[in-house]
């Protein structure tokens, strides 16, 4: 909750701090709150009270349980139920409102004005009826007593539709181009609209005749404003019988008394924008006016200002919630705001506890941090000699120290410190020598594993940081990335440099690993001397780049060649060495050993397949019939069948043997059911 004081009126915003995401578990909202201070103090008066993307209207029920808002994307209206503090329900509609009404009580009966050109009208249950009238409106009015509809816009006519007959009646023809506003007096039922020619029209809707007519564009016109083009009306309430407000294009609000045609006030808003809402606050004889930049609060009979507010976002409406000191807002963000102040009037009945809050915050005041101010401690003041300032106007006590003006701070640290210049000559010379330092050969610390492979990673950084400025283009550094820092920590993913796959794949790298190698062996060295002396003396820069030779710009066919040469040979000396070794070994015979229930078969067995392997097809097929494997047998057509049979294994043998045992006992041991038969008749069953 935001505090903000004008005109030592407090005005407490309900709706700031961050909203939480829908999509948010319980579980995770509870976590946030605990860890973030803004998230735990900010107050969410009305549960999800926001819109996807903007707001554009926003009113109460006349019985003030419900609040009704409409907005995008896409198009829709919500319904908030004060007594739940949640949203009721939420309807999508086919395009953007322009305008809304609530003729019940309750949110049974709503219209709406579309941008379509289209009035739609729903029910409690949902949609009822939607009609069409001729021309774009901009705003309408409801007449109780003939239960007439009034719509105005880009018209000169303003369409009346009557609901109790469910038809249009005869327009009324008007003198203005086209019109934005319209309001019918709560009191005599006077209908009066705003055109866009800066003329306020009056009319009688029982006689449908016009009555009056008001000029406000030369009435908004003071001494000091300039005027670019005539002023248009945008806004228009009526409070009472006689009174009547009127808000311009140019950021002017003329308030009236409907027997004269010359206003009582004329209020400027100074920022030239459109008049968007006009409000009535009758315990502090109150007029609320704001334009998408700024809320002004003015007293109706001085026009001395009250207080003012300016949101964040853009406002496209204000509803001020009935004998409260409730403000909502509706603005170009999906947040809509509610504001408290307790000076209007107390806080809705549904939301009381705002009362006891604010008196809480009243009695126990926040000191305010300011940032021209130095906070200093008690040892501070003694360093700078200004301890006997404590207890004097200049310093200010909070928490453990004190606030004193920075200015008085700077002049008495020039004061106590008067070897600043040579502090600040001290820190020159120890840039500059760290500079110096920067031009000797710096260590680079190399990993205990894969350290050739961090050596070259560390050569293509430097290359990269060379080319990097033509590029512009930050490429990933592997020693740098916490997904490869097990690839130089663990020993078991030491590259093995001497496998085939290795030295196949990269054929240069071994003229490239010994230029390596001697520039480890250079890094070692000079890690060795830095451990034993504590500074380094200058000297010049190692002379081992300037050795290298540009050996790698000749054609790496030829190593490839080199190398698989190398490969063959060493493979040559491991069959050698494996044969040798084959020589030498004598060979043991080996027992084993056999199962229970299993027959020795003699090897003679093998010997007799590969023999019958090598005969022909025909040999093979006159041994099958002998043995009774194969049936051959000519049919009528003339042709030969072949049937054979497979042979079958001993344990198949058995296997049938046993379920043709085990079938001729369940014979035996299976009884007839004759006797089961009725006595009836013959073959029927007994029930």
């Amino acid at each position: 909750m935001q505090v903000s004081s004008l005109n030592e009126v407090k005005i407490y915003s309900l709706s700031a701090g961050r909203s939480l995401p829908e999509w948010l578990s319980d579980r995770k909202k509870r976590a946030l709150q605990k860890k973030d201070v803004d998230i735990r103090r900010r107050i969410e008066l009305i549960q999800d009270f926001e819109m996807p993307t903007v707001s554009t209207k926003i009113k109460v029920s006349r019985d003030g349980q419900y609040i009704m808002a409409v907005g995008t994307y896409k198009p829709r209206i919500r319904c908030f139920d004060t007594y739940q503090l949640s949203q009721k329900f939420e309807r999508c509609l086919d395009s953007e409102v322009v305008t809304f009404e609530i003729l019940s009580d309750d949110y049974s009966k709503i219209v709406f004005l579309q941008c379509g050109r289209f009035v739609e009208f729903h029910s409690q249950h949902g949609h009822y009826y939607k009609t069409r009238i001729p021309k774009f409106g901009r705003d309408f009015s409801y007449h109780y007593p003939s239960c007439d509809l009034y719509f105005v816009g880009a018209s000169s006519e303003v369409y009346r539709l009557n609901l109790e007959q469910g038809r249009f009646l005869n327009s009324l023809q008007t003198d203005a181009s086209e019109s934005n506003a319209c309001d019918i007096n709560p009191v005599h039922f006077l209908f009066a609209m705003g055109t866009a020619e800066g003329k306020v029209e009056c009319w009688d809707p029982r006689t449908r005749n016009r009555v009056g007519l008001l000029d406000c564009a030369l009435d908004s016109v003071t001494a000091d404003a300039e005027i670019e083009s005539l002023p248009s009306i945008s806004a228009l309430k009526f409070d009472g019988a006689l009174n009547m407000a009127v808000g311009t294009s140019t950021g002017q609000v003329l308030l009236y008394d409907l027997r004269s045609s010359n206003p009582l006030i004329v209020k400027d808003h100074h920022y030239g924008l459109p008049i968007k809402s006009i409000q009535f606050q009758h315990q502090l004889d109150l007029i609320i006016s704001a334009d998408s930049r700024i809320i002004k609060m003015w007293n109706k009979d001085t026009g001395k200002i009250f207080t003012s507010m300016e949101p964040e976002h853009d406002i496209n409406d204000v509803c001020l919630y009935p004998n409260s000191g409730m403000l909502m807002t509706a603005n170009e963000a999906p947040k809509m705001n509610i504001y408290y102040i307790p000076v209007l009037g107390p806080a809705p009945k549904w939301c009381s506890f705002l009362d006891n809050l604010t008196e809480e915050l009243e009695e126990n005041p926040e000191s305010t941090v300011y940032d021209d101010y130095k906070f200093v401690t008690r040892k501070d003041l003694e360093n700078l000699g200004l301890a006997h300032l404590i207890g004097s106007s200049l310093l200010r006590a909070y928490m453990h120290g004190f606030f004193m003006d920075i200015r008085l701070y700077h002049k008495a640290k020039m004061m106590a410190n008067p070897f600043a210049y040579e502090e600040y000559r001290r820190e020159k010379i120890r840039q500059k020598i760290e500079e110096t330092r920067a031009q000797r050969v710096q260590l680079k610390k190399l990993p205990k594993v894969n350290k050739e492979l961090a050596l070259k990673l560390m050569e293509e950084e430097e290359q990269q940081e060379v080319t990097r400025k033509r590029k512009q283009k930050n490429m990933p550094n592997l020693l740098k990335d916490d997904r490869f820092k097990v690839m130089f920590e663990n020993p078991d993913f030491q590259v093995d440099e001497q496998s085939e796959e290795f030295r196949l794949l990269n054929p240069l790298v071994s003229k490239i690993s010994e230029k390596r190698k001697r520039k480890l062996k250079i890094l070692e060295e000079l890690e060795a001397q830095e451990r034993e002396e504590e500074e380094e003396p200058e000297g010049k820069a190692s002379d081992a780049e300037s050795s290298e030779s540009s050996d790698d710009e000749k054609g790496w066919v030829e190593e490839v060649r080199k190398q698989r040469k190398l490969l063959r040979q060493e493979e040559k000396v491991k069959r050698q060495e494996r044969f040798k070794e084959d020589q030498q070994t004598l060979l043991k015979p080996q027992f084993f050993e056999i199962k229970e229930g299993e027959e020795f078969r003699s090897f003679k067995d093998s010997a007799k397949k590969q023999k019958l392997m090598k005969k022909t097809l025909g040999d093979r097929l006159k041994l099958e019939e002998k043995l009774g494997t194969l049936d051959v047998s000519d049919t009528t057509v003339g042709s030969k069948q072949a049937t054979f049979k497979l042979k079958k294994s001993e344990q198949q043998k058995k296997q049938q043997e046993a379920e043709k045992q085990h079938r001729q006992e369940r014979k035996t041991l299976r009884r007839p059911a004759s006797h089961l038969k009725s006595k009836r008749g013959r073959g029927r069953l007994f029930h």
